[in-house]
């Protein structure tokens, strides 16, 4: 982890994007559960809520992110120095979601019971899609890409629709789609392969588990992909972007009574849509920011230039004021003003995420960022 007093001007547009996501990520991974309103809970199996829209969103972005990053270096070209930076962020990004884990562990009074540590997480995830999509970029695409030429768009095509439709048969054939942990194949390679004690209880399948972590991985490569698309001429690439959300979405359509919209099992029509909306929503942000020239919100600045660090300050300080009774006296004392409890739940999750817009506010006004 380390800190940097710059910040790139020409990454505005996706800072707000980021920011607007980590920010209602802190908001809805911290309201009131079953009391909170239906939109800010995740979809229990098949379907989609607006809960549902933020990590895939944050995958996309890190997609959008890792060619920016990478491209100041010629993808690794300079020699070995490149892996070793790879390496070190995936592995720490892992050992931060696993840390995640085991300070729940220990808040419950149980601080050495490893046998009970879950393995997988929102963390550990985006590790592992970061690491695959930059392995791919400096192994593969750096002998491709050219800024003159799109020949590269051809081959990167064909490996993220490869990686979707191998999924996608994988959960066809393995009963994917099963709420059944004895039955489901994502279900039973994860409890194989890692043992029941270390994973997710609360569905049928680990949300964040090994094989749905495939389709993630194509899901970030969708960002990457668009990122490579995009140049300096801002209206161009506004146009480009709802281009690629409109062949996105037509694309997914047809398969969605085939193979459903589903968080859980990270189903490829639920990359595709997502990855629509995310081209929608950022090809939004370019317009009012980069095409009219307007004003950068920002509170957004504040949650989009430390997202990592603010995600991990959320998660830790939701889990321990959870056990340790904070958060239900806060909560309490909120909805003796709300008669309501999705009222009383979004208040809560709105002061929450207010004190963390607090801390980026003073992180930027610092010109503190936090790089993990």
């Amino acid at each position: 982890m380390s800190t940097s007093s710059k910040s790139t001007k020409r990454l505005v547009s996706l800072d707000i994007f980021r920011g607007l996501t980590v920010a209602f990520m802190i908001l809805v991974n911290n309201g009131g559960g079953p009391t909170s309103f239906e939109m800010l809970r995740h979809s229990k199996w098949n379907g989609i809520t607006a809960c549902d829209f933020v990590f895939p969103f944050f995958l996309f972005i890190m997609g959008v992110s890792t060619f920016l990053s990478l491209r100041k270096s010629g993808f690794g070209q300079t020699g070995t120095g490149h892996w070793r930076k790879i390496l070190k962020r995936a592995a720490i990004l892992f050992a931060l979601g696993l840390f995640i884990n085991w300070f729940e562990l220990a808040c419950k009074g149980h601080p050495l019971d490893f046998a009970h540590l879950r393995i997988w997480g929102v963390m550990q995830r985006i590790s592992l899609c970061y690491f695959a999509v930059s392995a791919y970029a400096v192994t593969v695409f750096r002998h491709q890409y050219s800024e003159c030429n799109h020949e590269w768009l051809k081959p990167l095509l064909l490996t993220i629709v490869g990686i979707l439709v191998a999924y996608g048969i994988i959960l066809i054939v393995g009963n994917g789609y099963d709420y059944d942990s004895a039955t489901n194949i994502l279900a039973r390679t994860d409890t194989w392969l890692f043992g029941y004690d270390h994973l997710y209880h609360k569905s049928p399948v680990d949300p964040e588990g090994l094989l749905s972590t495939i389709s993630a991985i194509a899901h970030t490569m969708i960002g990457f992909l668009v990122a490579a698309l995009l140049d300096n001429d801002a209206k161009m690439n506004v146009e480009r972007l709802l281009v690629f959300a409109l062949v996105l979405f037509l694309v997914g359509a047809p398969f969605f009574h085939f193979i459903p919209l589903n968080k859980r099992v990270w189903s490829p029509t639920y990359v595709l849509v997502t990855c629509s909306v995310a081209c929608l929503l950022l090809a939004f942000v370019m317009y009012i920011v980069d095409v009219r020239k307007g004003k950068a919100w920002s509170w957004t600045l504040w949650f989009g230039t430390n997202p990592l660090f603010l995600y991990m300050l959320s998660e830790v300080l939701g889990i321990a004021m959870g056990k340790s009774g904070l958060s239900d006296r806060a909560y309490e004392g909120i909805a003796a003003f709300f008669t309501m409890p999705n009222i009383s739940s979004l208040c809560y999750a709105l002061l929450f995420t207010a004190a963390h817009a607090v801390v980026g506010w003073l992180l930027y006004r610092k010109k503190v960022f936090i790089k993990i």
